[in-house]
């Protein structure tokens, strides 16, 4: 049932107006003079957990400890409908008592009266949380898209810059630089893999295998075994290719002196082992904190927050970068 729907029956002498509002599926309140509530609809006591006597006679800006009191919707209630115009899907995000952040989409229409006098309005409020998070994600998933295609072309153009050619004939370089560019293949294959690698030491030489296989620029010390989960491969292997482009492009790993290091620990605590992954670079150009936080670092908290349930944190020294990444792991 949609607002038509619901105004046509309302106009009816045959059906009670209590009962066709709690017929309607989406929550909805009537509001009358001075916008105070006149009724709601049991989906919206059900959906915002509110008895009626919270709501009813109470100014639908007091509503949700006064998170509805937004200068921009009082304009359209208050100005913009009484002149017989509708607002549609009005976007605001609230943090709503006892439920949490949600994003709303609010409709408003005033009641249909033959001689137009009404000033009872309709509004109906739809909870958009998981379809904008779904968008949300959508752009997030299209935007590493893009990124890690410009990031791959960059990359290949790195390899064949830094595969020495010096005394070498045009075979030797060839071999040379397929073998790296073989070895960035496979490691990108496993981000699109479902638990190709399980074990963290492996995964680090899988992933970090294209920009160790001509000199140790790339340092992967020992460390205490840990087990990953399916789901946990590939947003790490996702921030360890990040962070390996960026030092290619911007960091240690664009002069011929610079390192990285990697080393981690496993640290107990009262929720379980955390897992501490580092990554250090050394010797390459002057590090300074951007100006602005670019996509690909959005990309490494993203994966290191979202997907892994772990922070990420980054040190723009002097002396080189320091990202340390923490992921529970059980």
């Amino acid at each position: 049932m949609n607002l038509e729907d619901l105004y046509r029956l309302l106009r009816s002498e045959h059906v009670q107006a209590q009962g066709i509002v709690d017929t309607v599926p989406t929550p909805l309140l009537v509001l009358g003079q001075d916008l105070c509530v006149v009724s709601g609809s049991r989906a919206f006591f059900e959906t915002f957990r509110v008895s009626r006597d919270e709501v009813i006679g109470r100014p639908f800006y007091e509503l949700a400890d006064g998170q509805w009191d937004i200068a921009a919707l009082r304009h359209l209630l208050e100005e913009v409908i009484p002149k017989s115009t509708a607002v549609i899907d009005y976007e605001v995000r609230l943090e709503l008592p006892g439920i949490g952040p949600r994003t709303l989409l609010l409709s408003a229409r005033r009641l249909f009266h033959p001689d137009n006098i009404s000033t009872t309005l309709l509004v109906t409020i739809e909870d958009a949380t998981e379809s904008r998070r779904r968008e949300d994600e959508k752009d997030v998933l299209l935007g590493e898209l893009r990124h890690r295609m410009r990031n791959m072309l960059a990359l290949v153009q790195a390899l064949a810059n830094q595969t020495r050619a010096e005394g070498r004939s045009g075979e030797e370089y060839r071999d040379a630089f397929v073998g790296r560019f073989e070895a960035l293949v496979d490691a990108y294959d496993l981000t699109g893999a479902t638990g190709a690698c399980g074990e963290l030491a492996a995964l680090l030489r899988l992933t970090l295998k294209p920009y160790m296989a001509e000199a140790p620029a790339v340092t992967v010390e020992p460390g205490p075994e840990v087990a990953l989960t399916p789901v946990q491969v590939l947003p790490l292997s996702l921030i360890l290719h990040e962070l390996a482009t960026n030092a290619v492009k911007h960091g240690a790993l664009s002069v011929p002196d610079g390192r990285v290091r990697i080393h981690w620990t496993v640290d107990a605590t009262d929720r379980g082992r955390l897992l501490r992954l580092h990554w250090e670079e050394r010797g390459g150009p002057p590090v300074a904190r951007p100006a602005a936080r670019g996509f690909g670092t959005r990309l490494i908290e993203f994966a290191a927050t979202r997907d892994l349930g772990g922070s990420v944190e980054q040190t723009f020294a002097p002396k080189g970068l320091s990202t340390e990444i923490t992921v529970p792991i059980g």
